[in-house]
């Protein structure tokens, strides 16, 4: 079965990488936006996810690892509230900036371009090959 790829935002104050490699694993929840609920309950067991740091940071700092499909929250009664468990796989040698992957025109159609306040977002292969070579070069612009 093919794994789907797909970037989550957090304030870094709220709950940083860091956090969650400390915490070997959480479940991600508080996201109320209709079209990132649409997104999680897509989400399965074994996709791959980019890690934002959103506010000061801007930039994907880590990559981490489903580790339970998509299901209701458990602490709300409205039952549209979905939420999966993600644990850290590894923090990426570069973070990659906002500021850089807008500066490249290869980015334009990604939603973290598109639709900025998005907080969970699906991610192509092609998107996520590049990113993951960006952290690995060094950032001149």
């Amino acid at each position: 079965m093919k794994n789907n790829y797909w970037l989550i935002k957090e304030e870094p104050t709220k709950y940083s990488y860091d956090d969650l490699v400390n915490d070997k694993k959480t479940i991600w929840d508080g996201v109320g936006n209709n079209l990132a609920l649409k997104h999680i309950r897509k989400i399965l067991k074994g996709d791959d996810l980019l890690y934002y740091h959103t506010g000061k940071e801007k930039s994907i700092v880590g990559i981490a690892k489903v580790i339970r499909n998509s299901y209701c929250d458990p602490n709300k009664d409205d039952k549209k509230f979905a939420v999966f468990d993600i644990k850290p796989v590894k923090k990426l040698t570069r973070s990659v900036t906002l500021k850089e992957i807008k500066s490249n025109i290869f980015f334009n159609d990604f939603d973290l371009v598109r639709i900025p306040r998005l907080s969970v977002m699906p991610v192509t292969k092609e998107y996520w090959s590049e990113i993951i070579k960006l952290s690995n070069k060094k950032y001149y612009v």
